[in-house]
C-alpha cells in the first residue's frame, strides 16, 4: 500500500473505466499531479495535493476497477487501497449515461460503510441518450451525497469537492442496500458467529465483511482464516448452503442479488425517453467499427497520426537545430582537447538530441494521440484489430502501446501498464522496441524514400509489421500456452475534448519522456562521448568490424553505433 505522506486528508477517486475519472481527478490537480506504481506491482496510480475552497488535500486516482471483486491486477490494487482505511473519503465517479451498470459498484461501495461522494459525471451524455435522473431520490435511496457533474466542462467539479469535505466533517452513512430473505439469513449468521477482530483488521463494517465472504473474496478469506479458521469454514459452508438454495454457481449468488438491486433502484430513480432515430455516433460507428470499412479507418487516422507528426516535428526540429548547431559546432572541435571537453560533448550531444530530435516528433504524436483517445477513437481502434491480434498472440490493447511506439520506445513500455494480464504486458513489452521509432522513421523515410522512393519506404513497414507478428506468433508460445484472453472494454461515447485536458494530457505524458529517458541518454552520450575521446570506440569498430564491413558492407566507423543502438533498444 502506498505510505501516508503528511497529515492532509486523502480522498480517492474510484470508478469503471471510461466514467472521466480521470477527466475529473485533472480539472482538479492541474499540472501537479505525481504518477507512480503501487508498491510490488506495475500498476500506475496518479495524485496531487490540491486546495479547493480554501482547504487542501491529497487526492489520489485510482485505476479502473468494474467492481471490488477483482479479476487483474489493476483491480486488486484498488480494492486493496480501499479497503486499508487510508482514503478518508472515497469518491465514486459513475458514468450518468450507463448509471444502471454503474450502481452496482456504487451498492459494494456503500456497503464498506466509508463516507462516500457520488459524482454523477456525464450527465450531459445522459440527457442525449434520454436519461432523466431524479438526484435527490438516488441520493435519499443510497444515503450519500449524489453531485452532478460534467467533468470535461467543469461543471459540478467543486461541488463534488464540496461534498466531500463536508462528508469528511460529519460523514453520512449510507444506507446499506437489503437482499432477499436467504441472503439475510446468511449474513446474519455469519455476524453472529464473526470473530470480533476480523472487522477491526480489514477496516470494515462486519455485514461487509460478511456479504464479501459469501461472494467468495479471497483477500477477506484468507483474513478470516488466519484469525479464525473454524469461522471460515463455517463461512464456506454457508456461501454452499446460499447456491443450493437458490441453483446458482456459488460465485454468481450475490452479485446476481445486487444486479437486481441495482436495476430496482435505477428504475425508481431514473426515466429513460427512447430515441425515435440513431444519434450521429451510432452513424459514425457503422463505418468506423465495420470490419473492413474500419481498417481503411484505421489506416487513414495512421496516415494523419504520423503525417501531422513528421510535418510539425520536421518544422520544430529545424528550428531547433538552427538554435543549436552553432553551439555543438563550437564545442565539437574542443573535444579532443581534454577529459573534460569530451564530457562537455557528450552533455551537449545528449542534451541536443533529446530537444532537436525526439520532442519534436513526439510531442506532435502524443498531442493526436490524446485526441484520438479522448474522441473515443482508440479503444475502438483497439477493439478492432482485437481478433487481428489474437492470430499472432497478442491482446488487442497491445495496440496502443504499439502505435505509441512509433513515436517513442519509453512512453509505449510505459504503455503496456493498460494491458491487465502479465503475460500479454511483458509480450508486448518485448515486442515493442522492434518497432521504428520517430528517430529511425525519420532515417527510414528520408534514405530509403530519397534512394528508392516512397514505395519502398512502405515496404520497409509492412516488412516490419510481418517481422513483429511472426516473432509475436513465436515468442507467444515460448511465454505462456494459454491463449491471451479476449479483449473486455467499454466503448465510450464520441466526445469533443476540451482543449486543456488534451494539452495537460500532452504535458504528463511528455514529462514521462524528459524524466525517464532524456537523463538515461544524456547519460549514454556522455559515456559515447568519454570512449571515444579514449579511443575505446576505435577498438570496439576493429572487433566488430568482420560483421559490419565484411558481412553488412558497411563502413568500419558504425560499429561502436550499432552496439550502443542494441543496447539502447
Amino acid at each position: 500500500m502506498l505510505r501516508r505522506q503528511s497529515d492532509l486528508p486523502t480522498i480517492a477517486f474510484v470508478g469503471q473505466p471510461n466514467c472521466g475519472k480521470s477527466t475529473l481527478f485533472n480539472a482538479l490537480a492541474g499540472f501537479k499531479a505525481n504518477t507512480g506504481n503501487f508498491p510490488g506491482t506495475t500498476v500506475a496510480y496518479t495524485e496531487s495535493n490540491v486546495v479547493v475552497m480554501g482547504r487542501r488535500a491529497r487526492i489520489i486516482d485510482l485505476p479502473g476497477t468494474y467492481s471490488l471483486s477483482p479479476t487483474d491486477e489493476a483491480e486488486r490494487v484498488t480494492r486493496d487501497f480501499l479497503v486499508s482505511g487510508q482514503a478518508d473519503v472515497i469518491v465514486a465517479v459513475v458514468d450518468a449515461s450507463v448509471l444502471a451498470r454503474s450502481l452496482e459498484m456504487v451498492l459494494q461501495l456503500v456497503e464498506m460503510g466509508r463516507p462516500l461522494v457520488v459524482a454523477l459525471n456525464m450527465m450531459d451524455e445522459a440527457q442525449r441518450k434520454g436519461t432523466e435522473i431524479d438526484v435527490p431520490a438516488l441520493e435519499g435511496q443510497l444515503g450519500v451525497p449524489c453531485i452532478p457533474a460534467v467533468a470535461t466542462r467543469g461543471h459540478g467539479v467543486v461541488r463534488v469537492m464540496e461534498a466531500a469535505f463536508q462528508q469528511l466533517d460529519a460523514p453520512r452513512p449510507g444506507r446499506f442496500p437489503v437482499y432477499d430473505r436467504d441472503v439475510e439469513e446468511a449474513v446474519r449468521s455469519l455476524e453472529g458467529r464473526m470473530p470480533a477482530d476480523l472487522p477491526a483488521a480489514l477496516h470494515a463494517p462486519a455485514r461487509w465483511v460478511a456479504l464479501r465472504l459469501l461472494e467468495g473474496d479471497s483477500a477477506v478469506g484468507q483474513a478470516a482464516s488466519h484469525i479464525d479458521p473454524a469461522f471460515m469454514e463455517f463461512a464456506a459452508g454457508q456461501r454452499t448452503s446460499l447456491a443450493q438454495m437458490h441453483d446458482w454457481p456459488e460465485e454468481t449468488v450475490l452479485s446476481s442479488h445486487r444486479h437486481a438491486v441495482a436495476m430496482d433502484l435505477f428504475e425508481a430513480v431514473a426515466r429513460v425517453v427512447r430515441r425515435r432515430r440513431r444519434s450521429p455516433g451510432d452513424v459514425v460507428d457503422s463505418v468506423v467499427m465495420h470490419p473492413v470499412l474500419g481498417l481503411f479507418v484505421a489506416v487513414i487516422a495512421f496516415v494523419f497520426l504520423f503525417g501531422t507528426a513528421f510535418f510539425v516535428g520536421g518544422i520544430l526540429a529545424g528550428a531547433l537545430d538552427g538554435l543549436t548547431r552553432p553551439l555543438a559546432d563550437w564545442v565539437a572541435p574542443l573535444a579532443a582537447q581534454g577529459f573534460v571537453f569530451a564530457i562537455l560533448k557528450g552533455l551537449l550531444d545528449g542534451v541536443v538530441g533529446g530537444l532537436g530530435i525526439v520532442l519534436p516528433y513526439l510531442l506532435p504524436l502524443i498531442l493526436v494521440l490524446s485526441l484520438y483517445e479522448d474522441v473515443g477513437y482508440l479503444a475502438r481502434a483497439a477493439f478492432l484489430v482485437d481478433g487481428l491480434f489474437h492470430r499472432v498472440g497478442l491482446h488487442g490493447k497491445s495496440v496502443i502501446p504499439f502505435i505509441l511506439g512509433y513515436g517513442c520506445s519509453v512512453p509505449a513500455i510505459m504503455g503496456t501498464r493498460i494491458i491487465e494480464t502479465p503475460r500479454d504486458r511483458i509480450l508486448t513489452g518485448l515486442l515493442v522496441p522492434l518497432i521504428p521509432c520517430s528517430a529511425r522513421t525519420v532515417v527510414i523515410l528520408s534514405l530509403t524514400g530519397l534512394l528508392l522512393g516512397p514505395m519502398a519506404a512502405f515496404g520497409v513497414y509492412v516488412l516490419n509489421m510481418v517481422v513483429i507478428a511472426v516473432v509475436a506468433r513465436i515468442t507467444s508460445g515460448v511465454i505462456h500456452r494459454e491463449p491471451s484472453a479476449g479483449l473486455l472494454m467499454d466503448i465510450p461515447p464520441y466526445r469533443i475534448p476540451p482543449a486543456l485536458a488534451v494539452l495537460k494530457k500532452v504535458w504528463f505524458r511528455g514529462r514521462e519522456f524528459m524524466v525517464s529517458a532524456w537523463p538515461v541518454l544524456i547519460g549514454a552520450s556522455v559515456v559515447m562521448a568519454v570512449l571515444e575521446h579514449v579511443g575505446i570506440s576505435d577498438a570496439v569498430n576493429r572487433l566488430l568490424a568482420p560483421m559490419t564491413s565484411g558481412i553488412m558492407g558497411l563502413p568500419e566507423a558504425v560499429g561502436v553505433t550499432l552496439f550502443f543502438g542494441i543496447l539502447r533498444k
